[in-house]
């Protein structure tokens, strides 16, 4: 399904009035509108590929309809998010779920909608139909180095798509660990997996990175063979220079201090790139800013720091995307969400009096540095961030104009009321 660019004009002209008094107000204390306006247009958000259909539990899973049945119709999906928001310029593909049948076909595709390929996505935490050894009790970390070598092939394999589609990043996610003391060597689980990586490492291309991705726990409860920002830098450190640690906002213990480990994977030139979603309890991968937009808000506080210390291009030098899945809610209404939540978190951030804010820090003015971000985070950025997506041809309010156009209803009629989106 395609959505015509006239409906999205016609939709904001009769949105407009009330945008633009909304705005003007906003405007008077923004000093630096302009400059705040362009990176909001610039600022893309990757929409991963199996994130398109309803996720699930370990005890049920509840289809809504219209779900995408094959790659080229998640590439439609994601076109559908970007004609909206006009920040979702961009899909990650996740293998073997997604192997193209036709390379030139699938980019053709791709960029009909504007969309680029961003990190590929191996899985070494599923058993596939057609692989000869299990990584029930590991991949990379196994005690058997068929089974390492196994997983490592089915790294290298997943660059070669990438390299075909244009991508230039591999993450990697282990679900390694173990669930029950004395059931691992923890050293030697540690060296195998940095063996194993070493080896798919040395396969990337010259100008490709690989991010090394995290997770406290699950599916092993006991230990996580990379399970804290501190493993994960191991191994960016000793892999080399195209090795970065990737931050999932959900694989943390609860209320770790998530803007503290950016910071400080930025100042050390590691940090690669987010998984954006949230959580209440644990790894629950909810629609971003939903549960603790405040923390959102902190984290990108940070990452604007430490990106213009390093002098870095906020739309560009690390990789943004959603990673989430929702059992209860229209998953395209959900990345609509998710987006919108960044963008807000992102505008607030860079409303940030920071010459005042490091006068404040430096002359340990607790309450007022205090005062300056939450200035900034009650600030009702909203009008700002439509403004931006005005600008750039995408909707004033992207999931009023989808619920007004009835897309989950086409997309049923056109594929049926029982499709179950490949992947998870």
């Amino acid at each position: 399904m395609n959505i015509e660019k006239y409906k999205i004009e016609e939709y904001n002209q009769q949105a407009k009035a009330k945008h633009v008094r909304k705005l003007e107000s906003l405007v008077e204390d923004i000093n630096n509108y302009h400059e705040v306006l362009e990176k909001l247009i610039d600022f893309q958000i990757a929409i991963p590929s199996w994130a398109l259909g309803s996720g699930g539990t370990r005890f049920g899973r509840f289809p809504g309809g219209g779900e995408p049945r094959s790659l080229e119709e998640k590439i439609e999906d994601v076109g559908l998010l970007h004609a909206l928001n006009q920040s979702s310029g961009a899909i990650s593909l996740h293998i073997p779920w997604d192997v193209p049948k036709n390379y030139q076909s699938i980019k053709t595709l791709a960029a009909q909608y504007g969309l680029g390929f961003d990190a590929m996505n191996s899985n070494t935490f599923q058993d596939q139909p057609d692989q000869t050894f299990s990584y029930k009790f590991g991949s990379m970390q196994h005690v058997d180095a068929a089974v390492r070598k196994q997983a490592v092939q089915h790294n290298i394999e997943v660059i070669q798509h990438g390299i075909e589609l244009g991508s230039k990043s591999l993450t990697v996610w282990l679900s390694d660990g173990s669930c029950f003391p004395g059931q691992l060597n923890f050293r030697k689980a540690f060296q195998r997996t940095l063996e194993s990586l070493q080896e798919v490492y040395a396969a990337l291309p010259a100008d490709w990175k690989i991010f090394v991705e995290y997770k406290a726990f699950e599916p092993n409860f006991y230990s996580t063979t990379v399970g804290d920002w501190g493993q994960s830098l191991l191994y960016a450190n000793k892999l080399g220079p195209k090795a970065y640690t990737l931050v999932d906002l959900g694989h943390h213990l609860p209320n770790a201090n998530i803007e503290q480990i950016v910071s400080l994977l930025l100042m050390e030139g590691k940090l690669g790139g987010f998984h954006f979603n949230d959580s209440k309890y644990g790894d629950d991968d909810l629609t971003a800013g939903s549960i603790k937009p405040y923390q959102l808000f902190l984290i990108f506080n940070e990452l604007i720091e430490g990106m213009d210390a390093r002098k870095m291009n906020h739309a560009t030098d690390l990789g943004w995307m959603i990673d989430a899945s929702h059992n209860v809610k229209d998953p395209l209404e959900d990345l609509l969400q998710s987006v919108e939540a960044i963008m807000l978190a992102y505008a607030q951030a860079l409303l940030v009096d920071r010459k005042a804010l490091s006068a404040a820090q430096e002359d340990n003015d607790v309450a007022k540095a205090q005062e300056i971000l939450q200035a900034a985070f009650r600030t009702d950025v909203r009008p700002l961030v439509a403004e931006a997506r005005l600008r750039a041809g995408g909707a004033l309010n992207p999931i009023e104009l989808y619920r007004s156009l009835n897309v989950r209803g086409e997309l049923i009629k056109e594929r049926g009321s029982k499709t179950v989106a490949t992947g998870l």
